[in-house]
């Protein structure tokens, strides 16, 4: 069952089984239950400052505050009395513990006056961050090199620096009862399809999952199959691609400590495009579109193409071909599809040991590895020189996509069509095909078409998808974000 269709009662039945671990209280809280609360924090600081208006108590976590801020925020005004700007500091209730504690631990400064017996609360969260820096995996050559970081606030003025309108909006949720992540929901109000936007907040309240580390847990959990391989949302670490989305109408969900978005709603199609697309000149454009399309039907079907060529179909190919081909697998004891997932699994072993390795060792590895082993396969007999040709080229293509999560399912449909092939030749491709475009058919991106704008078709959409018109013609907000949508889920 969905995660985010999970009923209220599994909801609340699971919260009790899970109480809140703060122990609850019956009076006013005081600095000896915050002091329980927190004995085993060794960065929990308690300060005490004798003032005009009596004992005061200030407590903060040391790894979330900046000195600097803390002094110039709170301990400079209690120190000289400075009854203005410490009545401006916001009040807490003294008989939540839960809040109380939650303040602390959110990297704020709790102030406690004991003759008074009030709370006070001093926004002195300032942890230390990632400076801004040009995107890695989402690198162009021309267009703006700035990219998100781990910090939200940083984020939405990104975002913010691009779009100067009181219609921005931005909304804040706290996700996760054990990690209590903020999540931001931004939108523009008088472009978001309001019942996208409905949609999305009614799934988010409906989750009931405790650990939230990245923004690519929340897509999994808010996805409308989550048992597919494709990827249902778009993720970008580019402000100018989420300020682009955002003026189309869509949703962008950012995540502290998370350094991509996530937009929604998101199509088959638009996984092809990249930030410079918009930078190019429109022949460029297009071009390179059209590369990265058809690259990625080449790559699930080359090599699936070479085994029923070779075990079912010989008299596809021709006869100088042929024989090429069975010159260089004379000495190969395996059946094609044997030959061809020894070497894909060899492939995939090397592009994980690359990525699991320091950066210049894992080129290193990548790169040798390759060729060390391939050319070893070859002079062994285990594998054919012209499989080590179509298995690189797949690989290859596989890479042209911009977004990784695609390029990643990919990889897994080239597998499943390798076994097809490998069944019942081209007829097994040919089911592998038909099952791929009906899955993809039946998918759906926040309650909308997955294939826009082909299915439904949206003609001004066909203006900025596989081809990109000149920028003149793109002048509408796609189909996706502006037509009305199927109704709510009822649960």
């Amino acid at each position: 069952m969905k995660i985010w269709k999970r009923s209220k009662k599994m909801v609340e039945s699971s919260k009790e089984k899970s109480p809140n671990r703060v122990p609850s209280n019956s009076g006013k809280v005081n600095i000896s239950l915050i002091k329980n609360a927190l004995e085993d924090i060794d960065d929990a600081v308690f300060k005490e400052y004798q003032t005009a208006r009596g004992l005061v108590t200030i407590v903060y976590l040391n790894s979330l505050i900046d000195s600097l801020v803390l002094h110039k925020t709170v301990v400079s005004p209690i120190a000289s009395n400075n009854d203005q700007i410490i009545e401006a500091y916001e009040q807490l209730d003294a008989t939540n513990l839960h809040d109380i504690l939650m303040v602390i631990t959110e990297g704020n400064t709790l102030i406690y006056l004991h003759n008074e017996q009030h709370f006070l609360k001093a926004n002195t969260y300032s942890p230390p961050h990632r400076s801004i820096m040009a995107s890695e995996i989402e690198s162009t050559v021309v267009g703006p090199q700035d990219a998100f970081t781990e910090s939200l606030k940083i984020n939405l003025s990104l975002i913010k620096r691009r779009i100067h309108q009181p219609g921005l909006k931005s909304k804040d949720r706290i996700i996760g009862k054990e990690t209590n992540t903020k999540i931001s929901i931004v939108y523009i109000e008088h472009l978001v399809n309001n019942e996208n936007l409905q949609r999305l907040e009614q799934r988010i309240n409906e989750i009931d999952y405790d650990n939230f580390i990245d923004i690519t847990i929340l897509t999994q959990l808010i996805e409308d199959k989550p048992f597919s391989i494709f990827p249902h949302f778009g993720m970008t670490s580019r402000p100018d691609s989420a300020s682009n989305y955002l003026l189309d109408g869509r949703i962008i969900i950012a995540m502290e400590n998370s350094q991509s978005v996530m937009i929604c709603p998101f199509s088959f199609f638009e996984m092809f495009k990249s930030p410079e697309d918009y930078y190019n000149r429109w022949g460029t454009s297009s071009l390179l579109r059209m590369i990265r399309f058809t690259g990625f039907f080449i790559t699930i079907m080359l090599t699936p193409l070479y085994i029923s060529a070779l075990s079912y179909h010989q008299g596809i190919l021709p006869f100088e071909m042929l024989m090429v081909l069975e010159e260089s697998r004379s000495g190969v004891p395996f059946p094609p599809v044997i030959e061809v997932l020894f070497i894909e699994l060899v492939i995939e072993v090397l592009r994980e040991a690359g990525s699991r390795m320091p950066s210049k060792i894992g080129q290193t590895i990548g790169i040798v590895g390759g060729i060390v082993i391939g050319t070893a396969s070859v002079e062994a007999g285990l594998v054919s020189n012209t499989l080590i040709v179509l298995v690189a080229t797949s690989a290859l293509l596989s890479f042209l996509l911009p977004s990784f999560l695609m390029s990643s399912a990919s990889r897994v449909v080239r597998y499943l069509f390798i076994l097809a092939a490998g069944l019942f030749g081209l007829l097994g491709q040919m089911i592998a095909f038909a099952w791929l475009f009906n899955h993809l058919l039946n998918l759906t991106s926040l309650g909308t078409p997955y294939m826009s704008p082909v299915i439904p078709r949206a003609w001004s959409d066909l203006y900025d998808s596989i081809i990109r018109f000149p920028m003149v013609f793109i002048n509408k907000r796609k189909g996706i974000s502006r037509a009305k949508q199927v109704k709510l889920d009822s649960k």
